[in-house]
């Protein structure tokens, strides 16, 4: 049996899905450029922004950027790292970093396996994974984001204390993350009762890729897991 970084293809699906307006074709020409992490340069927040901020956050597979956006705009002070290789997904993300001007956003459109493995060690505060492809077929597993080799990548990443914040309405991908982080020597579960993973985190606006799940009957775990 292959381990699980033997893996099979990339974490991710399709790159492209509709075709773009002219107006998201030239933010990929114009804005894009200027926001995209270049891994040959310093991954610090100081090398990242323009303005100084916190600490930084990284959301990986920010889908239609409903929750980054969100979470920016609550914290002005804080840099954020977004990772999304769909193209659909950034055109939306760059339409609304230009329009309202978004100054705590930086974006990475690839494989963010990659830009963990670049990124310094202990220079998060929090990572987010949100309703990652749950590749349910068996054969697929081992396309699954989160494995022993990705979760040791992110608690590096991690400052002590720095958490790791998953969200699925898979129940399968929910055990299996579960079981992998409690292997971990490095990240310890918070919860202490039921709620503090049936029930979503401070804050929280429904995705629409969440509404969709509960319309279909499917309800969401919320797992904390932090950098110890």
């Amino acid at each position: 049996m292959a381990s699980e970084d033997e893996r099979g293809g990339a974490f991710f699906g399709r790159r492209k899905g509709k075709k773009l307006r002219l107006g998201q074709a030239d933010l990929f020409e114009t804005l894009l450029p200027r926001l995209r992490i270049d891994l040959a340069t310093p991954l610090t927040a100081s090398a990242l922004f323009a303005k100084p901020v916190d600490e930084l956050w990284l959301e990986i597979g920010f889908g239609g950027g409903e929750h980054l956006l969100q979470r920016a705009a609550e914290n002005p002070t804080i840099g954020f790292i977004g990772c999304e290789p769909f193209v659909n997904g950034m055109a939306k993300m760059l339409a609304v970093i230009d329009r309202e001007e978004r100054d705590n956003i930086r974006l990475y459109d690839a494989d963010a396996l990659e830009l963990l493995r670049y990124l310094p060690d202990a220079s998060l505060g929090r990572v987010y994974l949100l309703y990652p492809d749950p590749w349910p077929k068996r054969r697929q597993n081992k396309r699954r984001f989160v494995s022993e080799v990705t979760l040791a990548l992110i608690a590096r990443v991690l400052k002590p204390g720095g958490e790791f914040r998953f969200a699925s309405d898979i129940d399968h991908y929910v055990g299996w993350t579960l079981e992998r982080a409690m292997r971990s020597p490095d990240l310890r579960w918070t919860a202490e009762r039921p709620d503090d993973w049936r029930q979503p985190w401070d804050g929280w606006q429904s995705t629409r890729y969440e509404l969709k799940a509960q319309r279909e009957g499917r309800k969401s775990a919320y797992l904390t897991f932090e950098r110890v």
